[in-house]
Parts: structure tokens; C-alpha cells; sequence
């Protein structure tokens, strides 16, 4: 089986990091949770690192959580909740570190978009520093279709980009943004043919500067711009262990896959 997370460094010192799943559209399995925690826990200890690259497999970003994952959470709905309260030094769960660990990276980090970044994907699109999307992008905050909230680090990572009532609208109703919208948003920081060559070009030039300035205006955007990283990780996780599970979120699941319309008890 290919690995779900494919990591390449070139002699410049670009990592470019691939979701690996093309005939899934890159739909995330647990495996690729864990994947994409320990490639920037791996990169994290690259000497010579300038610069890194995620992107997807097959002209796709991601489209989000495979069902499989949705199925494997209702099977043990304990152990999930238990794993959203167990947090790592820097506040995050297994969940959340697989977006917020490229923030901890000291050098920059560029998403190259093509095709959709829904749910899963978006956030970690957000956890980039830099997000260049192809023209015919599509993105999306997702999570409200399954009666969920994001929380996968977007507490850390929406403040930076957008106001409060768009990031609001965005995540209560899941709605898809063409790549010119979101980028107006503040959403995606440039539209480009090719993603990809875009993002290389600008690692390129990153790699023409200072690492310590870098990793220090890096820091300074970080720190500034949110709440303490722990809060809101905590946040994420609490809110979301009183959704997952319950009545509706279970409605919104099946009302999807049923293709229907919900259909919420006033009970």
C-alpha cells in the first residue's frame, strides 16, 4: 500500500509534502491524520529547511474526511471523545496536530490548491501559511453539513484571515467558494494556473532570505494575531465533544447519505 503522505526535499532545502490517495481525492484516513502529524514533525528536524510545500495527489487537493473515518468515530464514540481531550504540550489533540504542526514549523509553509480543499483539506489549507489556488478551486469550510464544527486548529487560523461574521457564515452553513471569492475573503492569499509551479517559485524566493528573519516574522504573525494556541485548541475539542455523536450530528450523517433533506425533532 502507498504511503498516504509522500515527502520529498530538494537540494535547496523545499520539502514538498503530497496527500497520496488520488482515487479518493484524497480523502483523509486516520493513517493520514498520523502521517501528517509526523512529516512536520519530521520536517521540524530537517537541517536546511527553507521552505515547504503541501499539495494533492491527481490534480485534487482534498476533499475532506473518507466515510470511513465518520464510520470508525460512531463505532467508538468514548475512545474519539477521550482522544480530542488528550492534549500535547503545544494544546492540541491527535486531531488537530496533523494542521497545527505547520505553524510550529520555522519556515514557510505554502498550500497549492487545485481542484476542491472541503473540510479536512480547507483546514489544512489553513494551517499554511500561504494558500495559491488554481482558478477552478473550489473551498469549503464543510463540517456544518455533518452537524459538526471545524476543529482542527481553525480556531488558531481563521482570526488571521477573516472577519468574524464571514468566518461565522462560512462555518454555519458549509457553503463552496470559487477560488475569486476566496480569495476576496482573505481566504487564499493568490489564484494562479498552476498552483504547484507558483508555490515552487515562491519557495524559491523564500529560500533567497534570511531563515532567522523567516522563522522570526514567522513567530511574529503567530503570536499576534490569535488567541493563546492552547485556548482555543481546548475550545475546538469541548465543543465539538458535546456535538459528535448526538441525535443531530447522527441526522445530519444520515440525511446525507440517504441524499434527503434533515429532519430535526423538536423533542
Amino acid at each position: 500500500m502507498a504511503d498516504p503522505v509522500q515527502i520529498s526535499v530538494s537540494a535547496q532545502g523545499v520539502a514538498e509534502v503530497t496527500l497520496n490517495r488520488p482515487e479518493k481525492k484524497n480523502a483523509w484516513t486516520l493513517e493520514m491524520f498520523d502521517a501528517l502529524a509526523d512529516a512536520a514533525q519530521s520536517l521540524s528536524q530537517q537541517k536546511g529547511l527553507r521552505a515547504a510545500i503541501l499539495s494533492g495527489a491527481g490534480g485534487c487537493f482534498s476533499a475532506g474526511l473518507d466515510l470511513t473515518v465518520m464510520q470508525s468515530f460512531a463505532a467508538d464514540l468514548a475512545g474519539v471523545k477521550a482522544q480530542m481531550a488528550e492534549r500535547d504540550a503545544q494544546g492540541a489533540n491527535r486531531f488537530q496536530r496533523p494542521v497545527t504542526r505547520w505553524a510550529e514549523l520555522p519556515v514557510p509553509v505554502i498550500a497549492a490548491i487545485e481542484g476542491v480543499a472541503f473540510g479536512a483539506g480547507m483546514q489544512l489549507a489553513l494551517g499554511a501559511d500561504f494558500r495559491i489556488a488554481a482558478p477552478d478551486a473550489r473551498l469549503s469550510i464543510m463540517e456544518a453539513k455533518w452537524g459538526l464544527i471545524p476543529d482542527m486548529g481553525i480556531s488558531q487560523s481563521l482570526p488571521k484571515l477573516t472577519r468574524a461574521d464571514v468566518a461565522k457564515e462560512l462555518m454555519m452553513t458549509g457553503r463552496v467558494l470559487e477560488a475569486e471569492e476566496a480569495q476576496a475573503l482573505g481566504l487564499i492569499t493568490r489564484v494562479a494556473e498552476s498552483p504547484l509551479q507558483a508555490a515552487r517559485d515562491m519557495a524559491a524566493e523564500f529560500a533567497l532570505r534570511s531563515p532567522e528573519a523567516l522563522a522570526a516574522s514567522k513567530a511574529l504573525a503567530e503570536t499576534a494575531w490569535t488567541m493563546p494556541p492552547g485556548d482555543g485548541l481546548a475550545l475546538e475539542a469541548e465543543l465539538q465533544a458535546e456535538i459528535i455523536g448526538g441525535p443531530a450530528q447522527m441526522e445530519m450523517v444520515m440525511a446525507n447519505l440517504q441524499k434527503r433533506p434533515p429532519n430535526f425533532s423538536q423533542g
